[in-house]
């Protein structure tokens, strides 16, 4: 990943309030700069000899074109899968990024640089068993991608029970990667399959308190508005999902996974896939899955502004704060509007900021 970094020469489609985080994870010391218009981004990538990163969900439509004019690479960058203690919708940092030269790892229609690396890598015995005391120690300390407190749920015993988990209708993943179902229509689907269970669904937080669109209440027999995740994943006999990041947290803790769309955790033999994954014809194991996804793929760095750090390192620091007060999916939700005028603000401000180039 260093050297995917070395290579950036310029930033584009990064928000105001992330531009340097974004640029700490992009180098040690001062980062690539940014810019604001497709052709900057693309004269300043050119004369710095290296590529465009631009944000996957924010490439404007005439940068690829222009991008492959000038004969300058176009690699797209998003949030790593242990993001931040707190909602991205709520403006809280992240603490980890990929950056992927071939797609993004949420698109099922072409190949990326984690499928690629989980399809062909061959990872030595001592990675593997770096990945082996990772998962352990996610599981032990309940981290998870945002680190949400919430409530332990009383859960029927004898009885098989089942948590779908929601998402957001209009995310990338879900559109790119759900198979064309609504999150309606996956909800109805997981009880089709399980018809004697005791569905538990989980609605995403940011649908939850209306940050974003989604489904909030299912026909199921209940719906975890404020449940503590890591608590439900080791409580649930199956995690039903359509592509939502949840799905691999719960193959850490041993789950069943059923996957109805085609996220990167699916089929590699780990999940039962009710769409296949025709690209994908080698068999992980669980410690080959880790090892590339939270290994080799993403960049992390510590919470508060740290620097460049290892995956152990932050999954430690997120645990440490689990042991203290941890926010509550209200407590981001009440905090949301005033943290996004404050930050917003701040931005306005720095826009004055020599790092960014917008000429």
């Amino acid at each position: 990943m260093d050297s995917l970094v070395e290579g950036i020469g310029c930033l584009t489609g990064i928000d105001p309030w992330k531009r340097e985080r974004m640029r700490r994870l992009c180098a040690n010391r001062h980062g690539p700069p940014i810019a604001l218009t497709p052709r900057r981004a693309v004269a300043l990538a050119k004369a710095n000899g290296g590529a465009v990163g631009c944000w996957a969900s924010r490439v404007a439509p005439e940068l690829p074109a222009m991008a492959r004019a000038a004969g300058v690479d176009l690699w797209l960058m998003e949030d790593g899968f242990i993001r931040s203690f707190g909602l991205g919708v709520a403006l809280v940092q992240p603490c980890s990024i990929v950056i992927d030269r071939r797609g993004i790892h949420y698109d099922p229609s072409r190949p990326s640089d984690l499928e690629s690396l989980l399809e062909n890598r061959s990872f030595p015995v001592a990675t593997l068993a770096r990945a082996e005391r990772l998962i352990a120690e996610i599981c032990r300390l309940g981290v998870t991608k945002y680190n949400l407190s919430g409530a332990r749920l009383d859960l029927p015993a004898g009885r098989r029970v089942v948590l779908a988990l929601g998402q957001v209708e209009n995310d990338l993943s879900v559109v790119r990667g759900g198979g064309g179902l609504s999150i309606a229509q996956f909800v109805a689907r997981v009880r089709r399959e399980e018809p004697d269970a005791f569905i538990v669904f989980k609605p995403h937080p940011d649908v939850l308190f209306g940050m974003r669109e989604g489904l909030r209440e299912a026909d199921v027999d209940l719906v975890a508005t404020d449940a503590d995740l890591p608590s439900l994943m080791d409580r649930a006999d199956a995690v039903h999902t359509l592509t939502s990041l949840a799905g691999f947290e719960a193959l850490l803790r041993g789950r069943e996974v059923v996957v109805h769309g085609r996220p990167f955790y699916a089929g590699w033999g780990l999940t039962r896939d009710l769409l296949p994954c025709p690209r994908r014809s080698r068999r992980l194991t669980l410690a080959e899955l880790v090892a590339g996804v939270l290994i080799e793929y993403p960049l992390y760095c510590l919470p508060d502004g740290g620097g460049r750090c290892s995956v152990e390192d932050l999954v430690g620091a997120l645990g440490a704060r689990q042991q203290g007060w941890t926010p509550g999916i209200r407590d981001h939700a009440l905090g949301s509007a005033a943290l996004v005028l404050r930050r917003m603000k701040a931005a306005v401000g720095g826009r004055k900021n020599a790092a960014i180039a917008d000429l």
